[in-house]
């Protein structure tokens, strides 16, 4: 018996050890965002980016100033008509944003009005997967939307046909949301932890269920805007959930739930008395919260014979932060209500057919295994995978907590 244990936790190591060998990687997903007036020949655009994506910008990781921000955009934006450039007027100039993001204004002349064109090729090199959501609207009213990716960063203006340029429209929200969950690491860990901590295919449907939950309610407030999250704080607790889920899964495994809810809201509450002093970005009564959450959760999740129907709660909550990650980009942006409810429809049904496809893919997987008999024993997987979703979300939240990626 002794071995065992002592096998559980050389091969959890050997997970920590890896990780810590390994590129970090903050959140995968990568947006901007883009407004485009088009007046004729003159066109109006400004960009806005969030602080966490503009840091790619300097070799420090840290919020590029205005110049810096200015520079890099300039030869990156612009318009065309008839295959000749826009002419920049004036200087771009910095207005005002949502804490947490960047807006700038650039203002162009075009030689005609006919065959105009809209290039954004900003952050595509740094990041392939990055996407921008354009929105175009024109001095008569008219609203057009497209999401221009590094394959396709040119919007044509001539192929506006009904009120919908050419590739755009709710099977491309559709598409977004499925790569959110594929390209991103932080949604793929977390599915992990759920399917780790469903012993029965009964806790699975609870888990799921609850997630599906959290994000509907999302979508719902969002589309009301009835809350307004910031972006920075929904990025650490994103990460915060991933640790959770993975303590969890240690305190069921080890049967020490006391153990790990005081270490886990001592963690958080210390973070909050490090706020006071003014050290790290979060606020602290945020911290104070999730710090008696965590707490209280991983006591009574412990100590309950069947937590199945508790962690639908849990995870709906845990929904409702992983959904607003993608919700507080679109609203920092004036989009006309009935877009914006299709968008966040289509985007969130692509988030609910990707995260099915990841859970079904996983079950799948272990069925196989064991059919062949090739599957370690549970309590060894869900050591060294737990202990690797700990230590990636403490890292993370940790990073995003403190400004340090």
């Amino acid at each position: 018996m002794t071995m065992r244990i002592i096998v559980r936790w050389l091969l959890a190591l050997c997970a920590t050890f890896i990780w810590q060998l390994a590129p970090a990687s903050a959140h995968t997903r990568s947006e901007s965002h883009s407004t485009w007036l088009v007046d004729g020949s003159s066109v109006h655009l400004t960009f806005s980016v969030s602080d966490l994506e503009a840091r790619r910008l300097t070799p420090d990781g840290r919020p590029p100033n205005t110049p810096q921000l200015i520079a890099y955009l300039k030869p990156k934006l612009g318009a065309s008509a008839q295959g000749k450039a826009c002419a920049l007027t004036g200087k771009p100039r910095p207005v005002a944003a949502v804490t947490g993001y960047r807006r700038v204004e650039f203002f162009y002349d075009c030689p005609s009005a006919e065959g105009v064109m809209l290039h954004d090729g900003a952050f595509f090199e740094l990041v392939p997967t990055h996407v921008n959501l354009a929105q175009i609207q024109t001095a008569k009213g008219d609203f057009v939307e497209d999401v221009l990716t590094a394959d396709s960063q040119t919007i044509d203006l001539s192929k506006a046909q009904g009120g919908e340029i050419e590739g755009a429209g709710f099977l491309t929200f559709v598409k977004m949301g499925l790569m959110h969950i594929f390209t991103g690491v932080d949604h793929m860990s977390f599915l992990l932890g759920l399917v780790l901590i469903s012993r029965r295919f009964k806790d699975l449907i609870f888990v799921i269920t609850g997630f599906t939950l959290g994000h509907s309610l999302t979508l719902a407030l969002a589309v009301t805007g009835i809350i307004r999250p910031h972006a920075e704080f929904i990025d650490a607790l994103v990460a915060l959930t991933i640790a959770l889920i993975g303590v969890e899964n240690l305190a069921v495994q080890i049967q020490r739930p006391g153990l790990f809810a005081l270490w886990t809201g001592g963690a958080l509450l210390a973070m909050a008395g490090l706020r006071l002093l003014g050290i790290g970005l979060l606020p602290f009564t945020l911290l104070l919260g999730a710090g008696l959450f965590a707490a209280n959760y991983l006591m009574v999740a412990g100590h309950v014979r069947d937590a199945g129907r508790l962690r639908l709660v849990v995870t709906l909550i845990f929904g409702l932060i992983h959904g607003f990650g993608f919700a507080a980009d679109l609203l920092n942006e004036s989009i006309p209500p009935a877009k914006l409810a299709e968008l966040l429809v289509g985007f969130n049904l692509g988030v609910e057919i990707g995260q099915l496809t990841v859970v079904t893919t996983l079950v799948g997987v272990v069925a196989l295994l064991r059919r062949v008999r090739l599957t370690l024993p549970r309590p060894i997987v869900v050591d060294v995978c737990a202990s690797f979703l700990v230590l990636e979300g403490v890292y993370w939240f940790v990073s995003r907590s403190f400004s340090f990626a």
